[in-house]
């Protein structure tokens, strides 16, 4: 009798789990879900699309199940459906009915690590609240009367150190002078102060795209811990603000550092405040990330590429010598000092920058999630649903960019649709969510290829190696030797 009612549990134990299983596989949909496949059940096809691929190509999760499904498909990723689109209708369609149709999202796990109330996941008039606050300190204004001079200084100061080293691991050092340009610009930190805080972010940003596990040993381990050790340091940083303000007596308080905190202070101190200290920490934890970390990526492989393509180097060049002698030429020059208009004359550097981040496509997804059902040539994607915006995928068409592994600058020329970002170039996004920090990095950009191909030269030592994970990574770093031109 027991062998009977054993066996009993177990068969409804196992229909229990094949009907989960039938469940996952096949969500409920009030229409055509796109082809794809939900994966295992709660892992998904997570572990396929966290697998590393050595080339700047599209991913094989991504290439494979393009070829297979077409543009648009679904899939699991961390526990969260989702439907990923290499579609350009439908990827303007997500970035322009953001309120209506679509909201910005990210999955639980990216969350955690960029912070609860990071600006990815505020809605409406507290997003534009937070983004005003942002273009205040970094438009186009603040750019051309002060951010222009600091990065040059910064950018000086480096490369005139590393002409006197042996060797440079150049995506380090990149990062390095780029967070320490932020961390003064943002929160006054000179760089004696600013070493606990760049190394807690590096060991953050190394778990940044990685699988969930919380478990020590794990890349997201090290990342999380990298983030608390982060706030640890931003949270004394606001405190000693605050208490410097406090210091001057109620309604005294004036900005005295001209640093993005004082803002904050401002901001945080009113009688009645909209922004929160927490949302205060977690605007400033990701300025800080997403600033230095994508510019770091960006230059390292744009110097990487211009050293294994000599002509373009060499029409690279031969720009910024025009600028120099056109400089010295000038009744009004002012020695090495790059001006705005400068800047603005660096045609074929623009055309240089929007190649390699087309290449880089650094954040390997721009995600939202449905407010509604959505339609779509057919097909239904849910209410609830994430959707995965795939700028890789076009950047990567070749329909679109003719040879799309060549590194050919060229093809920008004449395009200036691309600035606030466009169907096929979603390098900085699109939408009403483009990215606030797009203008500055390109300035950082610029700036750093201005000096380094007109003052100095530099060969290839080793490493270079490029993986996609699916984020880009430099595994083996960039090394590299600096000295300056005679």
């Amino acid at each position: 009798m027991i062998d009977y009612a054993a066996a009993a549990v177990a068969a409804v134990a196992l229909l229990l789990l094949l009907y989960a299983v039938h469940r996952w596989r096949n969500p409920r949909c009030n229409g055509r879900l796109p082809p794809g496949s939900m994966g295992l059940p709660l892992v998904g096809e997570t572990f396929q699309f966290f697998s590393p691929d050595a080339s700047l190509d599209i991913p094989p999760f991504i290439r494979h199940r393009l070829a297979r499904y077409g543009p648009v498909f679904k899939t699991s990723l961390v526990g969260h459906p989702v439907v990923v689109s290499a579609d350009e209708e439908l990827n303007h369609m997500v970035f322009q009915q953001e309120g209506e149709l679509f909201q910005s999202w990210y999955p639980d796990s990216f969350v955690e690590i960029l912070g609860r109330d990071n600006l990815g996941e505020k809605q409406g008039t507290m997003f534009k609240y937070l983004k005003n606050m942002v273009v205040r300190f970094f438009g186009p204004e603040s750019l051309r009367e002060s951010i222009l001079r600091d990065v040059e200084h910064a950018v000086c100061s480096s490369l005139c150190t590393w002409s006197t080293l042996p060797a440079l691991e150049l995506k380090e050092a990149v990062s390095t002078m780029v967070f320490e340009l932020l961390a003064n610009r943002l929160i006054g930190l000179e760089p004696s102060r600013s070493k606990v805080l760049r190394k807690s972010f590096f060991d953050f940003v190394r778990g940044l795209i990685s699988f969930p596990l919380y478990l020590p040993g794990t890349a997201y381990y090290a990342s999380m811990q990298g983030r608390m050790t982060s706030m640890e340091v931003l949270q004394q940083v606001l405190e000693e603000r605050k208490q410097s303000a406090q210091a001057l007596g109620a309604g005294e308080f004036a900005p005295r550092h001209g640093d993005f905190l004082d803002y904050i202070v401002q901001e945080i101190t009113r009688e009645k405040p909209v922004l929160t200290e927490g949302m205060a920490l977690d605007l400033m934890f990701v300025l800080l990330f997403a600033s230095f970390h994508t510019t770091s990526l960006a230059l390292t492989l744009a110097v990487k590429l211009l050293a294994e393509h000599p002509l373009v180097l060499e029409e690279l060049t031969a720009e910024h010598e025009t600028i120099l002698n056109q400089r010295q030429a000038g009744s009004e020059s002012d020695g090495d000092t790059v001006t705005w208009k400068e800047y603005k004359s660096m045609t074929f550097t623009s055309q240089v920058i929007n190649e390699t981040v087309r290449l880089a496509n650094i954040a390997p997804g721009i995600f939202r999630k449905t407010l509604k059902d959505v339609h779509f040539k057919g097909y239904t994607i849910p209410a609830g649903w994430g959707v995965m915006v795939c700028p890789l995928a076009v950047h990567l068409n070749p329909d679109i960019y003719p040879d799309p592994l060549a590194f050919n600058p060229s093809r920008f020329k004449d395009k200036v649709d691309i600035n606030r970002g466009s169907r096929h170039f979603m390098a900085f996004g699109g939408g009403i969510r483009f990215c606030v920090g797009a203008d500055f990095s390109k300035l950082q950009m610029a700036i750093f290829l201005h000096f380094l191909v007109s003052k100095y030269r530099w060969i290839q030592l080793g490493g270079g190696k490029i993986v996609r994970s699916p984020g880009l990574e430099f595994p083996d770093g960039y090394h590299i030797q600096i000295r300056q031109r005679d």
